[in-house]
């Protein structure tokens, strides 16, 4: 035993339709010695696992309380109708709220829309939650409004769904208590943004900088093509023992000449 005590766990509550699979293997591939924990809680409660500190941070659905915790939006869902296969719509590929004016569609409690109520006829009664209207749903009683999401996760067999337009969709957000932003919850802000384990937003040290080149001195300052310190051209002085080099266009043309041309 070394007596090194393990790292507490970052603990991410997910709301029922978030996906949390992809960001949680990255964690585990960057911070393998700090266990993740997904903690599963319905729409309505994730903000108080979160202020209970029964969670760190949360895949929420928007709005949240902007007071009190800090969100990043992450994307926004289709939404659509759930209907059973053999219904009428199940032949279309998109329906309006107008398409629905006719239709019973119910309106649960645990509701993630954000609306006083869908279109079309109210159902005799709000069930309790999306799981009971989708049964009700395949019994033919009614249709029901969902964010994609949610009608992939209570999937069936006998129904099927179509998009929607024209009315409210959903946000998914990550969301932390922002008096609570812990260097774990940078970890994953990152990882949700798709910052590389070397990105200078990270928290890990950035390269050292290269260190520059010492500043030139003497006569190398000026490049060592003919200038000395000063940017002067070196002198033209005649060495011992060469002759003198003609310049300009005159030592070009000389050159050029070769032997005079005998007369005849």
């Amino acid at each position: 035993m070394t007596g090194t005590e393990a790292p507490s766990p970052f603990r991410l509550a997910y709301v029922p339709g978030a996906t949390p699979a992809k960001w949680a293997r990255i964690w585990r591939e960057r911070l393998p010695d700090v266990p993740l924990e997904l903690v599963s809680v319905p729409a309505a409660e994730a903000e108080d696992a979160m202020r209970r500190e029964d969670a760190d941070a949360g895949l929420v659905r928007l709005p949240v309380d902007r007071a009190y915790f800090s969100a990043i939006p992450l994307y926004t869902e289709t939404t659509v109708v759930v209907v059973p296969k053999d219904h009428v719509i199940a032949a279309v590929d998109e329906v309006t709220p107008e398409d629905l004016a006719d239709e019973v569609v119910f309106h649960p409690l645990d509701d993630t829309l954000g609306w006083e109520r869908p279109p079309g006829e109210p159902g005799f009664e709000r069930p309790a939650t999306t799981a009971d209207a989708v049964e009700l749903v395949a019994a033919n009683v009614g249709l029901l409004i969902v964010p994609q999401s949610l009608a992939r996760l209570h999937h069936r067999r006998d129904l099927t769904y179509r998009t929607i337009t024209g009315v409210p969709q959903s946000q998914v957000a990550l969301a932390w208590p922002e008096e609570r932003t812990t260097d774990r919850v940078e970890d994953f802000i990152g990882i949700v943004r798709g910052r590389t384990v070397n990105s200078t937003r990270g928290r890990k040290p950035a390269d050292e900088p290269k260190a520059k080149r010492p500043a030139a001195s003497g006569a190398g300052a000026g490049g060592g093509r003919g200038h000395g310190a000063g940017g002067k051209q070196q002198s033209g002085k005649q060495q011992p023992g060469k002759p003198a080099r003609r310049g300009g266009a005159g030592a070009s043309q000389g050159a050029r000449r070769g032997r005079p041309r005998r007369r005849s």
